[in-house]
């Protein structure tokens, strides 16, 4: 799974990664993003512009919104058949914007699991493949939510976890951000592990457990 992340660049670094779309002008720094909270995302709409959504997907039909604490992530291998995420794959995808994110590594022997940063060896900025909808409350209030799709792991995610996050290459942004309906089998292919030899880990302090440590500590190494 993927339950932690960052986004510690600025709106240039980004504008400089992703140089086709439009980012808010400002924003703070995040070292410890976690579910329920906002993140940066672009959703294809058309509109190329990256915006806050919440993260835990509501469906637009769900009846109650705690069902987001469940759907933080889609399991590329039954995404297209699950019905919180079938419709999400065919009409509503985004880009989760990121520059690493964490995973906790079981040893024999000891109990407190060890947290480790994942990131581009080059430390640049990336992209996790999402799904998005818009869920409308009894009160006429409106939400925006996404989730993070994740898959089996490379090589280097192998040893720290059975899962890791969907990571879009950049030439799939426009395939992934494609407004019309698609069909499974078209975007099925973009559900991989990302190349190992493109990212690097090491290991953190336990501070980043805990949610309410968002600060530039949680990434420097153990």
């Amino acid at each position: 799974m993927c339950g932690r992340f960052t986004l510690t660049v600025d709106p240039a670094e980004l504008q400089d990664a992703f140089g086709d779309f439009i980012f808010p002008s400002q924003f703070a720094p995040r070292y410890n993003i976690a579910p329920s909270q906002p993140v940066l995302a672009i959703p294809n709409d058309e509109k190329i512009t990256a915006d806050f959504f919440l993260w835990g997907l509501i469906p637009s039909w769900a009846k109650d919104p705690s069902i987001a604490n469940k759907l933080i992530n889609a399991r590329g291998e039954t995404i297209a058949e699950k019905p919180s995420f079938r419709g999400g794959f065919k009409y509503k995808r985004c880009l989760i914007l990121t520059d690493g994110f964490y995973e906790w590594k079981s040893t024999e022997g000891v109990k407190t699991k060890t947290p480790y940063f994942i990131h581009m060896k080059d430390r640049k900025p990336f992209a996790f493949a999402g799904l998005w909808d818009e869920w409308h409350s009894p009160d006429g209030g409106t939400l925006r939510t996404c989730t993070i799709i994740t898959t089996s792991p490379n090589e280097l995610m192998s040893t720290l976890h059975n899962r890791m996050p969907v990571i879009l290459d950049r030439a799939d942004y426009a395939d992934w951000l494609d407004a019309a309906p698609r069909t499974p089998d078209s975007l099925l292919p973009l559900i991989r592990p990302f190349p190992a030899d493109r990212m690097s880990a090491y290991p953190v302090s336990t501070m980043v457990n805990a949610p309410g440590n968002d600060r530039p500590e949680c990434i420097l190494p153990a």
